[in-house]
């Protein structure tokens, strides 16, 4: 900033009250308190394509009934986790919404404050943090999609991706960016029984890997034309991509003759500490997990209520329960991942030199 025009008094005075008025809007005091928006970080998935998601829905509901106007932005987990972790002495944002194991990550770096939403008495034990700093929203679980169209005869296994068919035709998302890329991770050392084999398999696989993507969401349109034959995703975005993707398939990879396994990756919203509108932030949350909200989760969202109490019988909430007719479902060991994640993560950058 110049300083050589600060030369009169009330020119002095003028810059010192400028300044007091910037550090109360950056500090979240009551002027910046009292403004009606909320900003929401979110992973990808919720919002539809072409304006028709979950999150589109609920928000216009939201600011209807409140006025709160809500800004977003979107992208991966861990690069919503990045950025808020970079703003963390100047806060942005104050709702963060992420996969796991990203809010358990955002919730030690000190991300997070304690706030307990109304309706969260309804969300299961496994679905939130005892220390109320972050409840499951919306319920989904890992997956992957592959072309309908273009694979007559659909897969099965990790094995069979090996194939040369299949070179230059596969696509994840990155690992520690995007939650869903996280899962691939999390899903193969399952599978394969350790961290050494599911990398070891992942290694292999890099010769038909078309390469890294920040974002799961985008990989979905590269399926349904046939550039890509198979990507990872989660239930919950590729059904709600599905309805204008005709090609899209779901399905669950199993190893060998093993049945095909998947694992909860539910949305999970946070208040983020010295948020600039805490308040309007409390507001969302509780809006979230209203019953309004979480009746419209699988009827417009695709995916799963994330509250014990709502018993969805829609059309999507019967087809997504089949989906998953056959799949074990297991539970992964959030306090080993969250410790170990940097690990992991380097442990795929070495096997697949990414």
């Amino acid at each position: 900033m110049r300083t050589h025009a600060l030369n009169q008094p009330l020119a002095v005075l003028g810059a010192l009250s400028l300044a007091a008025l910037t550090l109360t809007a950056c500090g979240g005091t009551s002027a910046a308190s009292d403004e009606k928006v909320v900003t929401v970080y979110s992973a990808d998935g919720l919002k539809g394509e072409n304006g028709d998601g979950w999150y589109d829905k609920v928000f216009a509901e939201f600011e209807k009934e409140t006025g709160i106007k809500v800004k977003y932005v979107e992208g991966g987990s861990g690069e919503m986790v990045q950025r808020a972790v970079r703003e963390k002495s100047n806060t942005q944002a104050d709702v963060l919404v992420t996969l796991p194991p990203f809010i358990q990550q955002a919730d030690a770096k000190g991300l997070l404050a304690a706030y307990e939403p109304k309706g969260a008495d309804q969300v299961g034990a496994a679905d939130k943090a005892p220390d109320a700093k972050w409840t499951s929203v919306v319920n989904n679980y890992f997956g992957f999609i592959y072309n309908k169209k273009r694979l007559a005869d659909p897969p099965r296994t990790w094995e069979e991706l090996l194939d040369p068919s299949y070179k230059e035709k596969i696509q994840y998302s990155t690992p520690g960016v995007a939650g869903d890329g996280t899962a691939v991770l999390i899903k193969a050392m399952h599978d394969f029984g350790g961290k050494e084999p599911a990398m070891e398999y992942l290694k292999r696989l890099q010769t038909n890997n078309v390469g890294p993507s920040a974002s799961t969401g985008k990989l979905a349109p590269k399926v349904d034309k046939g550039e890509l034959l198979v990507a990872n995703g989660d239930v919950q975005m590729n059904y709600a991509q599905s309805k204008d993707m005709p090609n899209l398939a779901i399905w669950f990879p199993a190893k060998g003759d093993g049945k095909p396994t998947s694992f909860a990756l539910p949305y999970a919203a946070g208040l983020l500490a010295k948020a600039p509108h805490s308040e309007n932030g409390k507001k969302l949350l509780d809006f979230l997990l209203s019953e309004t909200a979480q009746r419209d989760v699988s009827a417009v969202g695709g995916g799963f209520a994330a509250r014990k109490d709502i018993k969805a019988t829609d059309a999507n909430a019967t087809e997504l329960n089949g989906l998953l007719e056959g799949v074990e479902i297991f539970e992964p060991d959030w306090a080993d991942i969250g410790t170990n994640l940097d690990t992991y993560i380097d442990a795929w950058k070495t096997a697949t030199g990414s």
